[in-house]
């Protein structure tokens, strides 16, 4: 049996494919977790769905901004940009039930010693706080109400986390903690407009996973979001999002029996999206 998490694949079917058939995964017999933004931006977002949703509990996906931005369009709260490659999604015979699997992924797993995130935790959670958060949202994604919370969903403020924060408020900073995070202060006040890699933090920002006292410090943490980060190395961060879409790879990493511990398996992707900058 081996344990896999994996990156974002934005649609890009074929290579998921071809990394799938690198490790020789067996849904029988192995189990992937996948970081989020599975649609969009690739060619082939209504195959990466089916897939993962025909390979039912041998697949674990979470759930990113672009993920949430097909819930948003499919309900009429966004409208598709030029640049969406999901309309394959909403056309489909089947779509309703892969927008409805799509909407009842997590927004974050703890397993086998691994936090698994889309894009960041917020420096004041720790483990327990940050399951509690995911758990908070996946009740407004999965509960009667919740096209009224796509509603409520988008925007910058609040910007800083409070146990203090309510409704609509409370569950905003959650959704962009872990769906759109790369830069914080060191008080945790988020920054949304950069997505240069580490290096390109704006003044007074820093990496989310930099944060000095980071209370998930000494968890090993895994999330995808970032395909500008490059080759960063941190004791217990492991950045996923190796940039499939934009002609770099797709990366799947197999946990090994020390703790934090990882092989890294990858496969390389041909440029779907012209260059640029990334999501």
């Amino acid at each position: 049996m081996s344990l896999y998490m994996i990156g974002d694949v934005q649609g890009c079917d074929e290579a998921l494919g071809r990394l799938l058939d690198e490790i020789a995964f067996s849904p029988s017999r192995d189990t992937l977790y996948l970081l989020g933004d599975l649609v969009n931006r690739g060619p082939e977002s209504l195959k990466v769905l089916r897939r993962l949703m025909a390979l039912d509990g041998a697949a674990h996906s979470l759930l990113g901004n672009h993920d949430l931005h097909l819930l948003a369009a499919a309900h009429g709260v966004r409208k598709l940009h030029r640049s969406d490659t999901v309309s394959d999604i909403l056309d489909a015979p089947d779509s309703a039930a892969l927008l409805d699997w799509l909407r009842h992924r997590p927004m974050a797993l703890f397993e086998h010693g691994w936090l698994m995130v889309h894009a960041g935790v917020l420096p004041q959670w720790d483990v327990a706080d940050t399951m509690a958060r995911a758990h908070e949202l996946q009740s407004a994604l999965r509960g009667p109400d919740w096209t009224a919370f796509l509603h409520q969903m988008y925007g910058n403020e609040p910007a800083f986390w409070s146990d203090a924060l309510q409704g609509a408020d409370r569950l905003r900073v959650v959704v962009n903690a872990f769906t759109r995070l790369r830069f914080c202060t060191a008080q945790g006040l988020m920054e949304f407009e950069t997505k240069e890699g580490a290096d390109g933090a704006p003044p007074g920002f820093m990496p989310w996973f930099d944060v000095p006292g980071r209370r998930t410090a000494g968890v090993p943490l895994a999330f995808g979001h970032w395909s500008t980060l490059g080759n960063v190395q941190r004791e217990g961060v492991l950045p996923l999002d190796t940039g499939c879409v934009w002609g770099g790879c797709l990366t799947a990493a197999r946990m090994l029996s020390s703790p934090g511990q990882v092989e890294l398996i990858a496969v390389r992707c041909p440029q779907t999206r012209k260059p640029g900058k990334a999501p």
